[in-house]
């Protein structure tokens, strides 16, 4: 099969080392000639809302998907009137903003944490009144890894947070002191087949994802169900086809929906070596029509992301059960720029072999209450 994948990062990369296995070949769209994805398949390099791009994009393949939730719904559209998109155009609309998702899985019965549209300063300051202190603003969209998200602390914060927000469309919430966030990657088939990962643990730096740990420890049968709930009930809605990752706040006992990805996410990597089937491989058959794989876990894993700069490789490979993956993209500060998986049999081992890791990255301390989504 030929697979149009729109972004060539390194999402598109690993969808394309899960498929060429199988027989598959891929085409990417990116507006970066030297996009990650260019080493494992086709690259036409252009922007997502040129016509004739898309249309020489399309042109041959047998399915769309995307790895980069802010392309152009119109040109999600577009295609989808040449070929078969996946995950459907209306689940890019819901994810591409803050306030139609948050709206959304409200409608759905799924918790979320207080929230109000913010449009004007009159506004924000009305919303602040009724949420409270600390409250954050966040841009309706284009919000990514921390960016487009201001703390409003104090009734003096207001104002300036308004300025940075450069006065668009907004929402503000509350600010969530959760114990943590975790996060549920699931996959729905053509079919309707529904089938979940594990809950996995996040640990943020600076709005960045800088850890994940599979399975998540202390998860309870009723932490794991109200996932997996959230999870049905967002696929079945949307006729969702292919790997959706929501994140949620775990506070007292309850999960909050913070976000969606209607794509395979970075809480996920670690299922290329942690799990029987990965995220990505998933994603696949569930594009294609094909049966589904196990997603069970295979002991447990951790997933360090490498932010800014990479290690000696040598250093990595010497520690028990590490995988290291390099994106091929040049350092740059708060740039992913690959990902390490350490597998282990059991908790204790896992952990030993982590602070190995860590010791050898001089890994920054993770904040679990600096991830405010």
């Amino acid at each position: 099969m030929h697979i149009g994948v729109l972004g060539g990062g390194q999402l598109g990369r690993m969808l394309a080392l899960a498929g060429i296995r199988l027989g598959h070949h891929f085409r990417f769209l990116d507006p970066d000639p030297d996009a990650p994805a260019r080493l494992v398949g086709e690259l036409i390099s252009g922007a997502f809302d040129d016509r004739e791009v898309l249309g020489r994009f399309a042109d041959g393949v047998d399915v769309i998907t995307y790895e980069f939730e802010n392309v152009p719904v119109e040109s999600v559209e577009f295609l989808a009137k040449r070929c078969c998109v996946y995950p459907p155009p209306t689940a890019l609309k819901v994810s591409q903003d803050r306030l139609i998702e948050k709206q959304f899985a409200q409608s759905l019965g799924v918790p979320t944490p207080r929230f109000a549209p913010v449009h004007t300063l009159e506004e924000l300051q009305t919303a602040v009144s009724r949420i409270g202190y600390p409250a954050v603003l966040k841009t309706r969209r284009f919000g990514y890894d921390g960016r487009g998200q201001w703390v409003i602390r104090q009734p003096a914060d207001v104002a300036g947070a308004w300025a940075s927000a450069a006065q668009v469309p907004s929402i503000l919430e509350e600010y969530v002191r959760f114990q943590r966030e975790v996060s549920l990657i699931a996959v729905r088939s053509r079919q309707g087949e529904i089938r979940s990962y594990c809950v996995v643990e996040n640990e943020h730096v600076g709005g960045i994802l800088r850890q994940s740990l599979a399975p998540a420890l202390r998860i309870t049968p009723d932490l794991r169900s109200q996932a997996e709930s959230a999870a049905q009930a967002i696929l079945n809605q949307l006729s969702y086809v292919g790997v959706l990752a929501i994140e949620f706040f775990e506070v007292d006992g309850q999960l909050l929906f913070n976000e969606m990805a209607p794509r395979v996410h970075n809480s996920g990597h670690w299922t290329i070596e942690g799990a029987t089937t990965s995220q990505f491989e998933n994603h696949l058959r569930a594009i294609l029509d094909w049966p589904l794989g196990d997603t069970s876990h295979r002991g447990h894993s951790a997933m360090v992301n490498l932010i800014g700069v990479t290690p000696d490789p040598r250093s990595v490979m010497e520690i028990p059960g590490a995988h290291l993956h390099l994106y091929g993209k040049s350092p740059r500060t708060g740039r992913k720029l690959g990902h390490v998986t350490i597998c282990a049999e059991n908790a204790v081992d896992l952990d030993n072999r982590l602070t190995q890791l860590k010791a050898r990255l001089a890994f920054p301390d993770c904040h679990p209450c600096d991830a405010i989504g």
